[in-house]
C-alpha cells in the first residue's frame, strides 16, 4: 500500500559533501523511538564527482516508528539519513552534512514505510575542499512534531556505515603520425586530470599509473600494450612500434580519493 507518497523538502547546508555507495546498519534514535534501517545510497557503489555537474545518487531506507504514531500521518515525524565527516552527527550536520535531495515514503504497515529517492551533490557550492575526497559517515536525524507543528524531540544519530566520494578523473589521447609506416615507431600523448574542487576545473594528476592499450581493427578486445606514470603535469608519453590497422586509448584505474578513466580511443592506419 502506497503511503501518504512524501516528498522531502531539499535540505541545504554550507560545507562539504560527497558520497559513495553504502549499506548501513540500522541507527536507533533515542530520543524519539524511530529507528531507520536499510540506508543504501548509489546502489553500494562509491559517488565520483566533478567539478560542475550535479551528482544524485540513489538513495533508499526504511523508516520504523514509536508506538502511538502512523505512518498515515507524515506531518507527525520526519526521518532521514545524511553524509558527514565531523567528530558526530550533530557537530557534522551543522553546515557541514549532505542530505537527500527528495524521497518518496510507502506504507508497508500503520509503523513501517519503505523510503526511496536520491541524495543531492552540486560541487560547486557543496565541495569546498580536495580532501572531501574521502569516506564519510552515515547518520540519521529525526523529529517528532506536536499537533501544531512545533518540535517535540529531535535526535541526531551515528551508524556504522560509511560511503567514499572521489573526484571526477579524465584521460586523452593522441597518437601520431597518422597514418603510419608499417615498423615506424608511433608516438602516443596524452593527459590524465582530475577534479579541483577548489579552483572547480580539472587539474593534473602526477604520478598515477595509466596503461596504454589497442585494440586491432575489426575486433572488440582491448589488451594492454605498456603502463607508464603521468608527469608532473599529468602529461603522458610513450612510443610503440606500428603493425596494424587499430584503435589506441589511456586507462587509469583510480585511487581511494581518485575515480577511474579511460580515453577515447584514437584510431591509426598502419600502411
Amino acid at each position: 500500500m502506497k503511503a501518504a507518497g512524501r516528498t522531502s523538502a531539499v535540505i541545504t547546508l554550507v560545507g562539504a559533501l560527497a558520497l559513495v555507495p553504502i549499506t548501513a546498519p540500522t541507527a536507533q534514535a533515542a530520543d524519539t523511538g524511530i529507528t531507520v534501517s536499510r540506508i543504501v545510497v548509489n546502489g553500494g557503489k562509491p559517488v565520483v564527482v566533478g567539478t560542475s555537474n550535479v551528482q544524485e545518487p540513489s538513495l533508499s531506507f526504511r523508516i520504523t516508528l514509536p508506538p502511538g504514531y502512523s505512518t498515515a500521518d507524515p506531518f507527525a515525524y520526519s526521518a532521514e539519513p545524511f553524509l558527514y565527516h565531523d567528530t558526530t552527527p550533530a557537530k557534522g550536520a551543522d553546515g557541514g552534512g549532505l542530505y537527500p535531495g527528495g524521497y518518496t515514503c510507502y506504507e508497508k504497515s500503520s509503523l513501517i514505510a519503505d523510503c526511496e529517492g536520491s541524495l543531492r551533490i552540486d560541487p560547486y557550492y557543496r565541495l569546498d575542499s580536495n580532501n572531501d575526497a574521502t569516506t564519510w559517515k552515515v547518520g540519521v536525524v529525526a523529529r517528532l512534531f506536536k499537533t501544531n507543528g512545533q518540535l517535540k524531540a529531535e535526535e541526531y544519530t551515528a551508524t556504522s556505515g560509511r560511503v567514499q566520494i572521489k573526484r571526477w578523473a579524465k584521460a586523452t589521447v593522441n597518437a601520431s603520425p597518422e597514418p603510419v609506416a608499417k615498423g615506424k615507431t608511433l608516438t602516443v600523448t596524452g593527459s590524465l586530470t582530475r577534479a579541483d574542487w577548489v579552483k572547480h576545473k580539472y587539474t593534473a594528476v602526477a604520478a598515477g599509473l595509466v596503461h596504454l592499450q589497442f585494440c586491432k581493427k575489426g575486433s572488440t578486445t582491448y589488451t594492454t600494450v605498456k603502463s607508464v606514470r603521468s608527469s608532473a603535469t599529468g602529461a603522458l608519453k610513450t612510443t610503440v612500434t606500428a603493425s596494424v590497422d587499430g584503435y589506441w586509448r589511456w586507462t587509469f584505474g583510480g585511487w581511494d580519493t581518485t575515480g577511474s578513466a579511460t580515453s577515447t580511443a584514437d584510431y591509426v592506419d598502419v600502411r
